[in-house]
């Protein structure tokens, strides 16, 4: 039963890798043993964490610098990511995104233009790199963030939300296209947790027990309630499930 859940010398790749739910995605594919690429523009951070993970035992870290809204270096990402550990990811994280919080009277074409193409363009055109040895292995597991905005409408989010809508729906898109290979293509949705993009929610205390208060469980999220989601879908005890969105948010969306 354990082997189901063992991704022990796969080699992963996550994205928005450098703080918040990108990090613990990283720290929770290495505890389990795989091999992890982190991925993000920051390299003191992505070194700091880099140690940090490899201190703690299981799968190696490593890091490359990468800015996922320069179109012409993509390509390029493919040669660091398989040369960090001498193998092309069996897994991809899609965490890298962005929210502006402008309202929509005060949404403009650079900041749709960025929101969207790293929240929904880098996500696709990234993973895609790697979708051919995927194939040739018989085996892959995507996994894309995507929200509570997904499917629900909040206030100065109209970018994001339309960009996380997208998300559900480019996972679903990428289950059809490619897990008749051995490829299962699924998304998480996390409810509140308190991460760079969400500082501003949880510094308003009354708003976060507000945010807290709109769950079944009663309470906002915490790193650890994404571990076993995310190995999961990384594993073969997901084998059978892709186009899937997971909502990882103590039941918001059920009420």
């Amino acid at each position: 039963m354990s082997d189901l859940f063992d991704i022990s010398d796969r080699t992963a790749v996550v994205t928005g890798a450098s703080s918040g739910i990108g990090l613990a995605i990283s720290e929770t594919l290495a505890q389990a043993g795989a091999n992890v690429v982190l991925v993000a523009r920051r390299s003191d951070l992505m070194e700091a964490n880099c140690e940090a993970i490899t201190a703690r035992g299981g799968g190696k870290a490593s890091w490359i610098k990468a800015d996922l809204l320069n179109r012409k270096r993509l390509d390029s990402y493919f040669d660091h990511v398989c040369a960090s550990h001498g193998a092309s990811p069996d897994i991809v994280v899609n965490c890298a995104g962005v929210n502006l919080r402008q309202s929509a009277d005060q949404v403009d074409w650079d900041g749709w233009d960025t929101t969207v193409n790293l929240n929904l363009t880098a996500p696709f055109f990234f993973t895609r790199l790697f979708i051919d040895s995927m194939k040739d292995a018989g085996w892959g597991k995507v996994i894309n963030i995507a929200s509570l905005q997904s499917v629900r409408a909040f206030a100065n989010s109209v970018a994001y939300g339309a960009s996380k809508g997208g998300v559900a729906q480019l996972t679903r898109a990428m289950a059809e296209s490619w897990s008749r290979y051995g490829i299962g293509c699924n998304a998480i949705a996390p409810g509140f947790f308190h991460t760079p993009l969400t500082e501003s929610v949880f510094e308003n205390q009354e708003l976060s027990n507000k945010m807290a208060a709109s769950t079944a469980i009663g309470r906002n999220g915490r790193m650890e309630d994404l571990k076993g989601p995310v190995l999961f879908l990384a594993s073969h005890a997901s084998d059978y499930v892709t186009g899937q969105l997971l909502f990882v948010d103590g039941g918001f969306t059920a009420k």
